[in-house]
């Protein structure tokens, strides 16, 4: 399903926004699972425990801190450097790229970011992989965010501040509702990115956000093709 915008409703927008995983690539990449399998894995030799019970440790640390690194932080006191290093290091070439999507990007008028809760290097390895880094004008991640995960408001007014943006000229795609809260408060218009066909190959229930339906302007399961709706003119 892909929800084709009106362009009259984005003819405001100078900033466009973009979260990196499962926005940026397609949830069926499977990327992330990459990444959480590493996360677990960590969660176990951290406090010696077995797979199962760190995998659950690490989903309770994600749903009480917003990242299982600022979790890990406030209960153990961890290395942030360590844990991001550790967690992504990952195959990329599951990755495809994507001269559709960096067509679609460069065409939008005005400039783009990366906005994450990952590091800068994660992000810089997937939007080379996708053939896309060159589009963006810059990468705002953890570590700029002062290790404060999406979706604290604070977060969102350091990165707005950071780059003079102004809420009611930006708009901000995202795969989780519950980011998109603030963006929303703030002015943004906002577009929740799904899994084609609603079927994720790799998802928990706990992260699908039906209580923030109300912070989504437009849905869609094909960025490209939206982004390319944006832009396209009138005959």
């Amino acid at each position: 399903m892909t929800e084709l915008p009106d362009p009259a409703r984005f003819s405001h927008v100078t900033d466009w926004v973009f979260d990196l995983d499962n926005t940026l690539y397609p949830h069926h990449s499977n990327l992330f699972s990459q990444i959480d399998v590493k996360m677990t894995s960590y969660v176990s030799d951290l406090l010696r425990l077995p797979k199962e019970e760190a995998r659950k440790l690490q989903k309770e640390l994600y749903r009480e801190y917003g990242t299982t690194l600022s979790g890990l932080m406030a209960r153990h006191g961890i290395d942030s450097d360590d844990f991001l290093e550790k967690v992504h290091d990952i195959d990329y070439t599951w990755l495809v790229p994507d001269p559709v999507l960096g067509a679609a990007i460069r065409q939008l008028p005005g400039r783009k970011f990366i906005f994450t809760n990952g590091n800068r290097k994660h992000a810089e390895r997937t939007a080379r992989q996708l053939g896309i880094l060159d589009d963006f004008d810059d990468i705002f991640d953890i570590v700029a965010a002062g290790l404060t995960p999406k979706p604290a408001r604070q977060t969102y007014e350091k990165f707005a501040e950071l780059h003079a943006l102004t809420g009611p000229n930006a708009v901000m795609f995202e795969d989780l509702a519950r980011n998109l809260a603030v963006p929303k408060a703030l002015g943004m218009t906002t577009v929740l990115i799904v899994p084609r066909n609603f079927e994720p190959a790799f998802s928990e229930i706990w992260e699908r956000d039906p209580a923030d339906a109300d912070d989504v302007d437009f849905v869609t399961d094909d960025l490209s093709a939206f982004l390319n709706a944006v832009v396209r003119q009138a005959p």
